[in-house]
């Protein structure tokens, strides 16, 4: 902020102080000069490391967050095409075959079913990603700041994946029994495997179910993040707001 927006600010203060005098003696002509003088100082000066550091952790986290809330909510992943979890590939590879089977309604009922299961886990995964993001240093603060309008996204993948993929793993398997998919995975599989000379159709799908369960979560927080570097509605705090503002 420069010195004339900052005489403008001052001077707008001390106006509205003059036009109530009755709210003087209440005590508010130090809370609008501390408000006028705050606002001034809040925009001047340098980015500080600390401010550099906390602000993209708090953009990471409010995409994590908004994402798994879109993500959770019922159809959050089956109804979005960029994130909704296909069938397997062993599956894609003999659907029409189980579909000439009689089995199409069994592949439809899978296919939303696994999808519920990712939306459940995903209510879940908050806290998993959260204790990742606290990880970040000042000089990958400062990475990313300066990076690609996904930086932020990329260095939680690259950063994290592994680790993710292994707490998130047992949430995902849980998620897509109590939805019923693993049953109906198992079902298809052993009805497709009985026929003979067939490709065997591998039965395991935490592994690919997880994969794409995170990709979507993470397809959702470079949405969020792309928000916050775009557009100054999407920075909800001043923090926000200096940080992305001032790069």
């Amino acid at each position: 902020m420069n010195i004339k927006k900052l005489i403008i600010l001052t001077a707008v203060g001390f106006s509205t102080i003059g036009c109530t005098t009755a709210q003087q003696k209440n005590g508010n002509f130090g809370k609008i000069l501390k408000g006028v003088l705050e606002e001034a100082q809040s925009q001047t000066g340098p980015l500080t490391e600390n401010e550099v550091g906390m602000g993209i952790k708090e953009a990471l986290i409010n995409g994590i967050s908004n994402g798994a809330d879109l993500a959770s909510k019922q159809d959050g992943y089956f109804l979005n095409p960029k994130i909704k979890i296909p069938l397997p590939p062993d599956v894609q590879r003999v659907e029409s075959t189980l579909r000439k089977i009689g089995l199409g309604s069994q592949v439809d009922q899978f296919l939303l079913n696994l999808n519920r299961g990712a939306e459940d886990a995903a209510s879940q995964a908050k806290p998993i990603f959260i204790s990742a993001i606290k990880s970040l240093t000042i000089k990958d603060a400062f990475n990313i700041l300066r990076g690609e309008k996904n930086a932020a996204t990329q260095f939680l993948m690259r950063a994290t994946s592994n680790e993710l993929t292994n707490l998130f793993m047992p949430i995902l398997e849980k998620s897509i029994d109590k939805t019923e998919a693993t049953k109906y995975y198992t079902d298809l599989a052993g009805r497709y495997n009985q026929i003979p000379f067939v490709q065997k159709i591998n039965p395991d799908l935490k592994g690919f179910a997880t994969q794409k369960a995170i990709e979507g979560l993470f397809t959702l927080v470079a949405e969020e993040e792309l928000k916050i570097r775009e557009n100054p509605i999407a920075r909800t705090s001043e923090l926000l707001k200096r940080v992305f503002g001032n790069k």
